[in-house]
C-alpha cells in the first residue's frame, strides 16, 4: 500500500488532522488550536516509535505548558521586560504591569487558526491553517497588522513547515517567526542521546535569558565551555542547555540541519531550517517530564530580537509585503 491521507477526528473539543506516509510509516497530528503539532510517529519493523513530545491530551492543549510544539509568532522567545521600540516609538506589551518578566512565545499559541487549504494525493498530504487575529487593538504593545498562514506538509523527505506572515496594515512592522518542537526517543536516556549543532558561535545572554548587547552576544564556538560545543555529534552527557546558537552552517542543498540521534535504535532526527539561529533546550526546567526531550527550535531571528539593531532588517517587514520562512524534519538511521 502506497500514498499519503488526510483526515480529521477530534482530540476533545479540538479539531485534529491526521497526515499519513503509508508506505513510510509516518504519522503527524496536527490541532487546529495553535495549528500545534501534537505527535510525530515513525514505524519501523512493527516498532512505533514517537518523536515529538507533544501535549498528551486536550486538557494540556488548552493550557499549553511548556510551549510544545507552538508556533511562535509574530515574535518568537523572549521581549526583555515586554518592551520595545519600533521607528523611535517605544511599546509596552504589559501595561500597567510594574514588575514586568518579560513576554514570550508570541500570541497564537491557544487560537483557533482557520483551515484554509487541505490536500492529499500521491504525492503527500498538505494543511495549511491561517489567523488574521493580529490586528491592531487584540494585543497590547502590538499595532500591527499581520495575516499569518502556516503550512504542514508530509512528503517523502518528511514533515516541512512554510509560514507566511504578510503585512497587510499601512506602517511598517517587527515580526519574525519561531517554531518550539520536543524532540524525543522511546526507551533510552536523553544523556546517551547524540546531538549536533553546526553553528561557529554560541548566543551569551543574562541570567534572565536575554541575548547581551550587541557582539558581546556572540561567543565563538571554540571560545564557549567545552560542553557547549556539539559541531561534532556527541553524546549530550549530563549538560544543562538553554542556548541560542548562531552562524550556522549550511549543508550543500541550502538546509541547516541540527541532528539528535538515537545510537540505540540508529534513529536520527534532523530538524532543518534555511536561515536564523537554532536554540537547543534540554528541558531542565519543564513543569512534566524533566529531561525527557530535547527542544530544538528553529527562530528566523533570536531572542529580544525586537530591541536589537543587528536584528533591525530581519524583523522588518513593509507594508503589503510577505516573508516566507521554511523549516522540518527529516528522519532516518544512521
Amino acid at each position: 500500500m502506497s500514498g499519503f491521507s488526510l483526515e480529521k477526528t477530534q482530540w476533545g473539543i479540538h479539531d485534529m488532522f491526521v497526515l499519513h506516509d503509508v508506505q513510510r510509516g509516518r504519522r503527524v497530528c496536527v490541532a487546529q488550536r495553535g495549528a500545534n503539532l501534537v505527535s510525530l510517529e515513525q514505524t519501523i519493523d512493527g516498532v512505533t516509535h514517537a518523536l515529538i513530545d507533544g501535549y498528551r491530551d486536550a486538557d494540556e492543549l488548552e493550557r499549553s505548558p511548556s510551549s510544545r510544539s507552538a508556533i511562535m509568532a509574530p515574535f518568537a522567545n523572549r521581549i526583555a521586560e515586554a518592551r520595545y521600540t519600533f521607528d523611535g516609538k517605544t511599546y509596552d506589551m504589559q501595561p500597567g504591569v510594574e514588575a514586568q518578566r518579560g513576554i514570550r512565545h508570541g500570541f497564537v499559541r491557544t487560537l483557533d487558526f482557520d483551515v484554509a487549504s487541505q490536500h492529499a494525493d500521491t504525492h503527500g498530504a498538505r494543511m495549511t491553517f491561517s489567523t488574521s487575529v493580529i490586528r491592531p487593538g487584540t494585543f497590547p504593545g502590538y499595532p500591527f497588522a499581520i495575516d499569518l498562514a502556516v503550512t504542514y506538509v508530509l512528503d517523502a523527505s518528511g514533515l516541512s513547515l512554510m509560514v507566511s506572515m504578510r503585512n497587510v496594515g499601512n506602517e511598517s512592522a517587527p515580526c519574525f517567526f519561531g517554531w518550539h518542537p520536543y524532540f524525543r526517543f522511546d526507551g533510552t536516556e536523553l544523556d546517551t542521546w547524540e546531538l549536533q549543532v553546526p553553528a561557529a558561535k554560541l548566543v551569551r545572554t543574562s541570567p534572565e535569558l536575554i541575548p547581551l548587547a550587541g557582539e558581546e552576544a556572540f561567543l565563538p564556538i571554540e571560545q564557549a565551555p567545552k560542553e557547549l560545543d556539539f559541531r561534532h555529534s556527541r553524546p549530550i552527557g549530563s549538560v544543562k542547555i538553554d542556548c541560542a546558537f548562531a552562524d550556522l552552517a549550511h549543508d550543500a542543498d541550502g538546509r541547516v540541519r541540527t541532528r539528535l540521534r538515537d545510537p540505540a535504535s540508529g534513529l536520527r532526527i534532523s530538524m532543518w531550517q534555511e536561515r536564523g539561529v537554532v536554540l537547543v533546550f534540554t528541558a531542565d526546567t519543564v513543569s512534566r517530564d524533566v529531561r525527557r526531550a530535547v527542544a530544538m527550535e528553529p527562530m528566523e531571528s533570536m531572542s529580544n530580537a525586537f530591541n536589537r539593531a543587528d536584528c533591525a532588517d530581519a524583523i522588518r517587514l513593509e507594508p503589503g509585503v510577505e516573508r516566507v520562512f521554511r523549516c522540518g524534519v527529516e528522519i532516518d538511521r544512521a
